[in-house]
């Protein structure tokens, strides 16, 4: 990635949507696991609301076996993150990603704002019925080892670090 601004990539039309990524879905292997078609589009600011590590109805996932990145209101606070522009064809598989069916997350729009200044209206997930957990391993090796796609802006993917423990 050359840089962390608005790709010259035109913004979402009818057959695609943007998508304002957090956490693991910073990694662009994460990302096109299961929706190919995922471009990076650019780094955004979301306003007044903060990042948050955190296992559904308390129970520690198998998979990530630590708190899992969510997001919530919290005026004042910011998430950084990366806009990807997706083909509407990957709605419902990154729905499944996200555990949208199974309730884990549920499906937002936000507004969020490009480092020019910009202001555009993606989606994004939120978890609901969480408690607080320390972040998973993973996300403490992709911050150490650079994986995630904001590492060029100088933004952590960890934000808050009073959940780095």
């Amino acid at each position: 990635m050359a840089n962390s601004g608005c790709k010259d990539v035109p913004g979402p039309d009818e057959e695609s949507f943007l998508y304002f990524a957090y956490g693991s879905n910073l990694m662009t292997e994460r990302i096109h696991l299961r929706n190919p078609s995922a471009a990076f589009f650019c780094v955004a600011r979301l306003q007044d609301f903060k990042l948050d590590f955190g296992n559904s109805q308390g129970k520690t996932s198998q998979t990530w076996h630590g708190g899992i990145a969510t997001i919530f209101q919290s005026p004042g606070d910011e998430v950084w993150g990366v806009v990807w522009k997706m083909n509407k064809s990957n709605l419902n598989s990154l729905d499944e990603q996200e555990g949208v069916k199974s309730g884990t997350y549920v499906v937002i729009e936000v507004k969020v704002s490009t480092q020019e200044g910009r202001e555009i209206t993606c989606r994004s997930y939120l978890m609901t019925n969480y408690e607080n957990a320390p972040p998973s391993p993973q996300y403490k090796k992709m911050e150490e080892e650079k994986l995630h796609c904001l590492s060029e802006s100088g933004k952590s993917p960890l934000q808050a670090q009073d959940n780095v423990r």
